[in-house]
């Protein structure tokens, strides 16, 4: 078999991995009322059920800057498949939402590990002439899965028990295994530094602050204190990583504005892209009284129309160079999220299709391609800090958008007048101003970005 081919078959093993993985974390989303009445649990503590899992990737990816160096791809794989298998048994065994929690959390090591691998096999073995093409793949895999997950759980749901969701998902997951174990294949390079532990414990700390602050917001004071105990761990976190013996993470490469721009725009593009498909399922059934099947099926063609445009959007970039198809992204991306606020007073299931159709044609356009874009942008082998970095900002942005998208439903059916039904439009609202204001600072940062690209390309 020739080299290309085992590649290939590497990036796609690793790449189910991760598929599966993120489709698992919101194929959940459509079950919250269902399971709100099973684990007698209100809708702010279902929740956490994806937003543990988000912190749980985030805190795994933290380390794999660290790891890609030290162990072969193929072990780390090993390890993400068992973990997700483990998981999968727990969640669709367990009675008790403590252990339903533990079950998500297990999964969330798998994902933690296969999508920086899955990256890292792209950056380090594709050439330069299909760079564009893979992380259009890998690309369509992230924004691809978390869109269909509502679509699928909704399908199980509406013909069997939840607990089919996690089930249905083990062969997939054993293909994915074995594929690893035979054709994912790597050199480490080594690294003589200890691992920086105590930057990782820092980071975590300061993350789950943030996240716990953010479930908080309107029902507790408690969150601002959160919020500025997470501000000051970061701060040590930052502190410490830069004096250390060794690094976490490589915050050299944020000295590069253009670099910060394109995380702030990865961050928000994320932050909406898991955000949505939470909010749109929750709000499909307590505003519009639809059905787990049609709240999970309104997100199927626009998942549809991003898995299409994915693998278009990195051949347009290899084209027609990343500032195109990175601000047209940004156009329609803000275009859908404002039509969703705009519309919001006539929004039927099939309106939410059109917006979310919109919505995810910018994204596609746009998400693959600030990674792939940044990695030009540094040195060659400061490649593995941006594959770090950025996937730790995706996991941390999808935890956000869980969290922000769910606090606020939650908080207008809490505290807003009128019927469960109005109380949830209400809440809608919220979110939907929320991610149009992303959206917003989103096309903003792109058009900055490349402003100053181009102004570096005339100097040099």
């Amino acid at each position: 078999m020739e080299k290309s081919s085992k590649v290939n078959l590497a990036i796609f093993s690793a790449g189910l991995m991760t598929f599966i993985g993120i489709l698992n974390e919101t194929s959940i989303n459509v079950t919250y009322p269902l399971l709100v009445k099973e684990f007698h649990q209100p809708l702010a503590t279902v929740q956490w059920i994806t937003t543990a899992y988000l912190l749980t990737v985030t805190i795994v990816m933290g380390t794999t800057a660290y790891l890609l160096k030290q162990v072969q791809a193929r072990w780390l794989h090993l390890g993400a498949a068992l973990s997700f298998i483990c998981g999968c048994i727990i969640c669709a065994l367990t009675s008790s939402f403590p252990l339903m929690l533990a079950g998500r959390i297990i999964q969330g090591i798998a994902t933690g590990f296969s999508t920086p691998i899955m990256f890292q096999l792209i950056f380090t073995q594709v050439t330069k002439q299909k760079l564009g093409l893979m992380t259009g793949f890998a690309g369509m895999i992230i924004s691809f899965a978390p869109a269909l997950g509502p679509t699928y759980g909704g399908l199980v749901v509406s013909a069997a028990s939840w607990r089919i969701i996690f089930w249905l998902l083990l062969p997939l997951a054993l293909v994915s295994l074995i594929g690893g174990q035979v054709y994912i294949r790597n050199q480490v390079s080594g690294q003589k530094k200890k691992f920086d532990a105590p930057s990782l414990l820092l980071l975590d700390l300061a993350l789950f602050a943030i996240i716990y602050a953010l479930s908080l917001i309107g029902t507790s004071s408690l969150s601002w204190l959160l919020l500025l105990a997470g501000a000051v761990l970061f701060t040590l976190f930052v502190f410490v990583n830069k004096r250390g013996n060794s690094h976490l993470l490589n915050l050299a490469i944020f000295k590069e504005k253009t670099v910060c721009l394109a995380a702030l725009t990865y961050f928000f593009l994320q932050l909406v892209n898991i955000g949505l498909p939470v909010a749109v399922p929750v709000y499909a059934q307590y505003a519009l009284a639809a059905s787990s099947l049609i709240s999970g099926l309104i997100l199927l063609p626009g998942s549809c129309m991003g898995a299409v445009i994915s693998p278009f959007a990195g051949k347009l970039a290899d084209k027609r160079g990343f500032k195109f198809p990175l601000t047209l992204g940004g156009c329609l991306f803000l275009l859908g999220n404002c039509l969703l606020l705009v519309l919001q007073p006539l929004l039927t299931p099939v309106l939410i299709v059109v917006c979310h159709i919109v919505i995810r044609s910018g994204f596609n356009l746009s998400f693959a391609n600030t990674i792939s874009n940044t990695s030009t942008l540094v040195d060659r082998k400061n490649v593995a800090d941006v594959n770090s970095s950025f996937n730790i900002l995706q996991q941390f942005a999808g935890s956000v958008g869980v969290s922000l998208a769910t606090a606020l439903i939650s908080l207008a059916q809490k505290t807003g007048r009128g019927t469960l039904a109005q109380r949830s439009y209400q809440g809608g609202k919220y979110d939907f101003i929320m991610f149009s204001c992303l959206a917003l600072v989103t096309l903003l940062a792109i058009w900055q970005n490349f402003r100053l690209q181009e102004q570096k390309n005339k100097e040099n």
